[in-house]
């Protein structure tokens, strides 16, 4: 949620950039225009061909969900909610995050509780569906951690839900980590203000929990965590010059600590600090080269702005294959914008619809109608089917 909030600002912004791109290159592609047609998500029953679903049926209520647990091993629990993907195949199908205590639950396009997947309503055609996930793995995905999978059994619908539990533990010959280990030798004094300002953060005040992480700083400079977590209550806060300081000064403290590298991307990005983007996201992706689609995005809206067009259309096109289901919604309306300024109008067109099947109603919606209808003017007609 927390990027999702800001995306929508930054895209607003980009695509207004770009509405100069948008008129040059409309006379371009009057003559040519390439398309490509993005391939839905597979579609499958996930339950084998013995299920018997009128029993199903009648038993389900709200959708078949999958829950589970992460344990961390020889490490404390971070404060930033654990990342755990389900890959199919090798291919990222599904994300969600485990909580502070580390559950974490798989739960497909259906919430509704009066409806059951088996008959499931029309939604998101690009969401799945719990059940579709059988058969696959689930995993961790904490750079500088090693994690074990659980298997996702072909369960009946009246078995438990649970999958099992994710345990991850450091790994010593990662090159970065998202925890820092200057955690480990903070002064004591430090150590006492950060573990009072995480109980603070818990119980949603992050006023008190910003005031004894600056106490934290003070006692030790180097503490390289409780400057990062610093940066999250100040940019909670809405102090986005205050957290983009303590977010550079986190990653200085720890040059393995990959995490502030998204938030000072984001925080950059915030403040139309374009190179300080590109520079974090670069930064960051040494570090630790498979990235997470929020940190691709902000690559890509980098790169875009400082000139790359090539560069940040294959970094937008890798945050969208990370990200099954559209966490970073604004992503395929930036790939949009990226086309369009280099001249491939109907394949931007062709992603401004596709990207309106999933993001919802409201300000954002309403100004990728208006690209689309501006796009319409002058790609030809059935160019972008």
């Amino acid at each position: 949620m927390r990027s999702r909030l800001f995306v929508v600002a930054g895209i607003v912004m980009s695509m207004a950039v770009s509405a100069p791109a948008f008129a040059q290159a409309g006379a371009a592609a009057e003559a040519a225009a390439s398309s490509a047609k993005a391939a839905g998500p597979e579609s499958t029953s996930g339950f084998g061909k013995d299920a018997n679903y009128s029993e199903m049926e009648g038993h389900q209520v709200g959708g078949i969900r999958f829950v589970g647990k992460v344990v961390v091993e020889d490490a404390m629990f971070p404060w930033d909610p654990i990342p755990v993907i389900v890959t199919c195949n090798g291919v990222v199908r599904y994300r969600t995050e485990a909580d502070a205590k580390g559950n974490f639950q798989i739960q497909g396009a259906t919430t509704d509780p009066m409806h059951s997947e088996v008959t499931p309503e029309a939604g998101n055609p690009h969401e799945e569906t719990a059940s579709q996930l059988i058969g696959c793995d689930a995993q961790a995905a904490m750079p500088g951690f090693a994690s074990t999978k659980v298997h996702i059994a072909n369960l009946s619908i009246m078995d438990n839900p649970d999958i099992g539990t994710i345990t991850i533990h450091p790994d010593n010959s990662a090159t970065a980590s998202s925890m820092s280990a200057s955690t480990t030798t903070a002064s004591p004094d430090a150590m006492k203000k950060f573990n009072k300002a995480r109980s603070e953060w818990i119980n949603n005040n992050t006023e008190a929990a910003e005031k004894d992480l600056q106490k934290a700083v003070q006692s030790d400079p180097k503490f390289a965590e409780a400057w990062y977590e610093l940066g999250k209550m100040q940019q909670a806060n809405n102090k986005y010059p205050d957290a983009l300081n303590s977010y550079q000064k986190a990653a200085a403290a720890d040059p393995k600590f990959v995490s502030p590298y998204e938030r000072i991307a984001e925080m950059a990005a915030q403040l139309k600090q374009w190179q300080t983007v590109e520079n974090a996201t670069s930064t960051a992706l040494k570090l630790d080269p498979t990235g997470t689609p929020q940190l691709w995005y902000f690559d890509a809206m980098g790169k875009f702005n400082t000139g790359d067009s090539d560069g940040a259309e294959a970094s937008a096109r890798k945050s969208m294959a990370m990200d099954p289901q559209h966490t970073e919604p604004n992503t395929e309306q930036l790939l949009a914008v990226i086309l369009a300024s280099k001249g491939e109008l109907a394949e931007a067109l062709q992603h401004l619809k596709n990207s309106l099947t999933y993001i919802k109603p409201g300000p954002n919606a309403d100004l990728i109608k208006q690209q689309i209808a501006q796009l319409e003017k002058v790609v030809p007609h059935g160019a972008s089917n």
